[in-house]
C-alpha cells in the first residue's frame, strides 16, 4: 500500500540576501504522524515552517501540503492547515472566549460559540474563558493560541516551538494535546528546543543542518547510529582530565566536560565496552570515582554527534531574519 504524505517537499530553497537559509529541503511526512523538525540555531527550521505554511515563497523546489501544491494552490493549503508560531497571536484585549469565537467566524466555522467552548474546555481554559487574554499566564496564552489553530480541525498542524519558556505543567498539557491530535488523524510537524519532547512525541525526526535535512528516522533509529554514552562523576575537579583520558582511550571519541557537576562523558560504538570494565580502567588510572554509567544515548547526544553543535536555546540572528 502506497504511503500518503501530508507534507512532501523536494529541493526547497530560500535566500535572504547573502543568507542561504534553505539549500534544498527534502522532507516527507506521512499522513497521521508526528514529525519532529530539529536542528541547531540557524539550520533553517523556522524558514522551513514559514515556507510550508505559505508565509514565504520558495526561490526553488516544490512541495505539496495536505495534497495541494504549495505555490499554485496556496489558498487551498491555508484552508487545510493550522499554525502555532513561537509567539502567541491572540488579542490581549479580548477574552479567551471572544478570541476563539473571532477565529471561528473568520474561518466561517459553523456554530462558532459551541466550537469555542469545546476548545476552552479541552485546553483547561474554561474557568478563565471570560478574562481578557492579557491577564493570562504565558502557558495559558500558548494554550489559547493552540486552541485557535485548531478551530477548523486542520489536516496538518505546524507547531513552531510551542512549549518554549513554559512551565512543566503547561508543556505537558500541550504534549497531551499533540498525542490526542495524532490519535484523531491529524498530521503534526513540530519544531522544538526540548529534545526529550521530540523523543516522546515524534514518530520520525528530521535533523536539519545548514539548510538541509541531514538525517531522518525514528528517535530510536537515530540513537542507534551513535552507540552508547559513557559518563563518569569524579570526586575532585583535578581528576577530570585523567577520567577524560580513560574515556578517550576506551571510546575513541572526544570527551565532553561538565565542570559544575564534575562529570565527563563520551559516546562509544564499542558494543564490548561494559560498565565493570569502565570502572576497572578508571580505578587503574587512579580516578576517584563517585558514579559511572553506560546508557543508551539521548537525542541531545545524537544532536551533538551528528551536527557537531549543541542544541540551541534561542533563535539566532540569521534564523530570525529568515
Amino acid at each position: 500500500m502506497a504511503t500518503t504524505y501530508a507534507v512532501l517537499s523536494e529541493g526547497l530553497e530560500k535566500r535572504f540576501g547573502e543568507v542561504h537559509a534553505l539549500r534544498g529541503l527534502d522532507l516527507a511526512v506521512p499522513q497521521g504522524t508526528v514529525c519532529g523538525l530539529l536542528g541547531p540555531n540557524g539550520a533553517g527550521k523556522t524558514t522551513a515552517v514559514r515556507l510550508l505554511t505559505t508565509l514565504l515563497r520558495p526561490d526553488a523546489g516544490s512541495a505539496r501540503v495536505a495534497g495541494h501544491d504549495l505555490v499554485r494552490e496556496a489558498a487551498a493549503v491555508r484552508r487545510r492547515i493550522g499554525v502555532t508560531g513561537q509567539y502567541a497571536s491572540v488579542d490581549g484585549d479580548l477574552t479567551g472566549r471572544q478570541n476563539l469565537r473571532l477565529f471561528a467566524r473568520l474561518h466561517r466555522v459553523g456554530n462558532a460559540a459551541a466550537r469555542a467552548d469545546e476548545l476552552l474546555e479541552r485546553f483547561g481554559l474554561a474557568e478563565a474563558a471570560d478574562r481578557t487574554a492579557s491577564t493570562y499566564s504565558g502557558g495559558m496564552r500558548r494554550r489559547l493560541d493552540l486552541a485557535a489553530s485548531l478551530i477548523r480541525r486542520p489536516d496538518v498542524l505546524f507547531l513552531d516551538e510551542p512549549t518554549t519558556g513554559l512551565d512543566p505543567a503547561s508543556r505537558n498539557r500541550i504534549r497531551d494535546a499533540v498525542r490526542d491530535l495524532k490519535q484523531q488523524g491529524t498530521t503534526v510537524l513540530l519544531t522544538t528546543q526540548y529534545l526529550e519532547e521530540a523523543d516522546q512525541l515524534a514518530d520520525e525526526v528530521a535533523l536539519m543542518d545548514r539548510g538541509r535535512v541531514a538525517h531522518t528516522g525514528s528517535p530510536a533509529r537515530l540513537k542507534s547510529l551513535i552507540g552508547s554514552y559513557a559518563e563518569v562523576v569524579v570526586a575532585r575537579a583535578d581528576a577530570m582530565e585523567r577520567a577524560a583520558g580513560v574515556l578517550d582511550r576506551l571510546t575513541g571519541s572526544e570527551p565532553a566536560f561538565d565542570h559544575e557537576r564534575h562529570t565527563v562523558g563520551a559516546v562509544t560504538t564499542d558494543a564490548t565496552l561494559t560498565l565493570p570494565r569502565l570502572v576497572r580502567e578508571l580505578d587503574a588510572a587512579g580516578v576517584p570515582l563517585l558514579d559511572a554509567s553506560l546508557r543508551p544515548p539521548t537525542l541531545d547526544d545524537v544532536f551533538l554527534r551528528l551536527t557537531g553543535q549543541p542544541p540551541g536555546t534561542s533563535p539566532d540572528t540569521k534564523e530570525l531574519v529568515a
